[in-house]
């Protein structure tokens, strides 16, 4: 179950499809569903990990893809876009036992979708710094998450 939600945890994964719903559509391009029967029984699940962000190392986990112009001079980052690649363990150590990666980009951590039990999932993640390197910038962060799901 985890493992699903790799896929939609932290990740700013959108699939953008900009289109116009009307009485003409094509029906081989969207069809209006009446009953959605299966989404009755809505869960909450919350899963507690760490997430291990390594942009220093001979092969690091996260690298920066684009950046503001003032990025740099942000005691933040703020601007910052980066790809990733992190394990996710239920314990700080990166030695711990891993439950998943987080894998996509990050720039803000909205919860829009997912695999498996976690198809049509929605949530929010609270994010807090366990650790962090002002020299390396490797951070390790605590996850707590919040999905509703069918």
């Amino acid at each position: 179950m985890a493992k699903n939600l790799i896929i939609l945890c932290i990740l700013l994964l959108h699939f953008s499809a900009l289109t116009v719903a009307s009485e003409e559509s094509d029906e081989f391009f969207s069809k209006k569903i009446s009953s959605l029967q299966s989404f009755k029984n809505e869960k909450l699940t919350h899963l507690h990990f760490y997430f291990h962000d390594i942009v220093t190392a001979k092969n690091p986990t996260a690298v920066r893809v684009a950046e503001a112009t003032m990025t740099n001079a942000s005691s933040t980052f703020f601007g910052a876009v980066s790809m990733m690649d992190d394990p996710l363990t239920v314990a700080p150590e990166l030695s711990s036992k891993m439950v998943g990666r987080a894998q996509g980009i990050y720039a803000e951590m909205p919860i829009v979708g997912g695999s498996g039990v976690f198809r049509f999932a929605r949530g929010y993640a609270q994010a807090k710094t366990y650790s962090w390197n002002p020299k390396t910038g490797n951070a390790v962060v605590e996850y707590n998450v919040y999905v509703l799901h069918y």
